[in-house]
């Protein structure tokens, strides 16, 4: 009896230190150590009052188009910016590098639920501040990033929704490193929600992924799993030798006309000719 309730104990204790742990293990904001470059950085805050601030490449109101991008876990949107500057100079778009609460010495917790709010305050800045409105908004996402991206383009359906190394959904990414034992109940315990491959299956807007094939973080298959179940399918790229973080710089110029594609509006139906009348007797 009494090893049942050790087990039973610890069986417990494992649940609770996993449900409560989740966003500090999905959320692992680096230390900045280098200055804030003052060129291109602009403050605004969430509906909630928490302070954010982003980087903008090109001019939002010239370009003929934005791309509002969302980075991953363990990264930064001021290490976005050489990246940025590609994107602008092969594309023409500029771009807009959001940041998350609680990274880049910002102030605020990162949560699944804050993902939201920041990513909604980086759009009504541009669109308020900045007057892009729909027909000129693109959206990137990388690693976690590609699930914030999908979720705000749920809301506010872009032109076109760019994911890069995505993974289909928080939970079959929890189910990767969970204890075995856990699976069956993760579903209950899990309280992050992010699920791309459901939201790109009910978009009509075009859906483009990227991934490594030897990406050892989000497995590659996932990325097709996102790309096989988008109702409107963008480009795929496929870089068999790039892991999670170099697909850019492994692919190469490949890479670049990926996004450059991605980016091109969809053609307008053309219209039907009318049928030629028919002869008369």
């Amino acid at each position: 009896m009494i090893s049942v309730l050790l087990i039973l104990a610890l069986l417990f204790g494992s649940l609770l230190l996993l449900w409560w742990s989740q966003e500090r293990i999905l959320f692992q904001p680096p230390r900045l150590l280098e200055q804030l470059p003052d060129s291109g950085r602009i403050s605004y805050d969430a509906i909630d009052g928490q302070r954010l601030i982003g980087f903008i490449v090109g001019d939002p109101r010239r370009a003929p188009g934005v791309l509002l991008c969302f980075h991953g876990n363990a990264d930064l949107a001021i290490w976005q910016l050489d990246w940025a500057r590609l994107v602008e100079r092969y594309t023409g778009y500029a771009v807009f590098l959001a940041e998350y609460r609680g990274y880049m010495s910002l102030g605020g917790t990162p949560t699944y639920s804050t993902t939201k709010l920041d990513a909604r305050a980086a759009y009504d800045h541009l669109r308020i501040t900045f007057g892009v409105d729909r027909t000129r908004l693109a959206y990137f996402g990388h690693s976690l990033g590609s699930a914030v991206a999908a979720e705000l383009a749920e809301i506010h359906p872009p032109t076109a929704l760019i994911l890069q190394a995505p993974f289909s959904s928080a939970r079959a990414m929890g189910r990767l490193i969970v204890w075995p034992a856990l699976v069956l109940i993760w579903k209950t315990i899990s309280r992050i929600h992010f699920d791309t491959r459901q939201v790109v299956a009910e978009l009509d807007v075009p859906v483009s992924v990227a991934h490594g094939r030897r990406d050892r973080i989000i497995p590659f298959r996932m990325g097709v799993e996102v790309y096989e179940a988008a109702k409107t399918k963008g480009q795929l790229l496929v870089v068999e030798k790039a892991g999670h973080s170099d697909v850019a710089e492994v692919a190469g110029e490949d890479y670049w006309r990926w996004i450059a594609e991605a980016l091109k509006p969809e053609p307008s139906p053309q219209p039907q000719a009318a049928p030629p009348p028919a002869p008369s007797r």
